[in-house]
């Protein structure tokens, strides 16, 4: 199945793209999920924080499945002031 991949602030500076498109097996969770993004993109794995997930646009853990998930978003943290 394939999933639309939104990144958001400085994960946008990371991937080099605001959206993509993968194709993920139907048992993948967000963990596969995101492993599989590491791969593509290596400078993910030097993020000192774990994003916030949104799969949806409804917030998420990691372990959540993806079977009829059509977008996951992946949210730096937010600072207010």
């Amino acid at each position: 199945m394939e999933i639309r991949v939104r990144f958001f602030a400085s994960l946008v500076d990371r991937t080099g793209c605001a959206t993509e498109r993968l194709e993920v097996p139907a048992s993948a969770d967000v963990n596969w999920l995101w492993r599989a993004l590491v791969e593509r993109h290596p400078e993910l794995s030097r993020l000192a924080y774990r994003p916030a997930i949104a799969c949806d646009l409804e917030y998420a853990d990691w372990e959540r499945e993806l079977r009829g998930v059509e977008e996951v978003a992946f949210l730096p943290p937010v600072s207010g002031g």
